[in-house]
């Protein structure tokens, strides 16, 4: 492996992001200020650094193909797999989550040597995460018929699964008429875990039958008690014996104040440190296993919100080293 890799002796594996009965906390990608649209990816590496070497479990990569005066984020994202291959070379412990990868819009044989790469470059701390993408727009640029994505996500993710398991298999579109037989380089030390975002148009059965486990948008208390007993019952019929995760991503403007109580916001909440602490444990209480905050738009310097979160909840949740 060449001198840059980050892989280090040991490999890492979901299990240090995906834990029963425990909770662990990641962040999502990039680290804005209230304002910013247009992102120092420079220094955005440097602050997953810092969230890296702070303890966070996970760092989140969207896949945002293009963008309109009538999309609800402005922000300027890169290429998710270029930002991925830029975090694995600058972060060591943090597992690395595409949030989601919008599967329709990509060739699924792209998608998984792309996968294979990140697992690579990362020292199998990659974990890839596929949605449907939910903008009908995005589906006529690229000339997809948004009415079929929920059978596209179901064809496509049977690609993608072969190609990053183990032993891996390309299935080809159609077969070479001369009978060429395809596989894909760099070999793979271990298969890399596929992770439902939303819903991608399929049964929570479904997703439980293929996927590591399922991540959702925070949502009022009650529906998200409603939304997990779904789960898990849908795990318990079609993964019996099998641990399923629940994840969480969750808005937060973390306030100064450690002690300001919560005000709910869309998908999340403006509040305190020793809030958000009996917030998270209310949500591993309830059988949430991971959550990810996204601090877009944040009133405050995000390096002192890293820094807070770190020394002030982190400790909560993540005990001791997580291999």
């Amino acid at each position: 492996m060449s001198g840059f890799s980050t892989s280090g002796a040991q490999p890492h594996t979901p299990l240090e992001l995906f834990r029963e009965h425990e909770l662990s906390i990641g962040l999502v990608m990039p680290l804005l200020r209230e304002g910013e649209t247009v992102p120092d990816y420079a220094a955005q590496l440097e602050l997953a650094g810092r969230a890296d070497a702070a303890g966070f479990r996970a760092l989140w990569v969207r896949d945002v193909p293009l963008n309109s005066a009538d999309y609800p984020d402005p922000v300027g994202h890169l290429d998710p797999w270029v930002f991925l291959g830029g975090l694995a070379t600058r972060t060591r412990q943090a597992m690395l989550v595409s949030g989601a990868v919008v599967l329709p819009l990509r060739h699924p044989l792209h998608i998984a040597k792309a996968a294979i790469s990140v697992q690579e470059l990362s020292g199998g701390r990659f974990i890839l995460g596929l949605g449907s993408g939910d903008r009908p727009p995005e589906y006529a640029a690229f000339g997809q018929d948004g009415n079929a994505r929920r059978e596209l996500f179901r064809r496509r993710w049977e690609v993608v699964s072969a190609a990053v398991d183990l032993p891996p298999r390309v299935v080809p579109d159609r077969e070479p008429d001369d009978g060429t037989a395809f596989h894909m380089l760099p070999r793979q030390q271990r298969a890399v875990p596929l992770l439902a975002v939303g819903s991608g148009g399929q049964s929570v059965d479904w997703i439980a039958r293929h996927a590591i486990g399922w991540m959702t948008y925070h949502r009022d208390h009650a529906t998200q008690r409603d939304r997990h007993s779904m789960w898990r019952a849908a795990c318990e019929r079609s993964a019996p014996g099998r641990f399923r995760a629940f994840g969480v991503a969750v808005r937060l403007e973390l306030s100064e104040n450690a002690s300001e109580p919560p005000t709910a916001l869309n998908l999340g909440y403006r509040t305190g440190a020793q809030h958000l602490v009996a917030i998270l444990e209310q949500m591993r209480a309830a059988g949430v296993h991971h959550v990810a905050l996204n601090i877009t738009a944040s009133q405050r310097r995000v390096h002192d919100v890293i820094d807070e979160l770190a020394q002030a909840v982190l400790p909560k949740f993540h005990d001791g080293d997580p291999a």
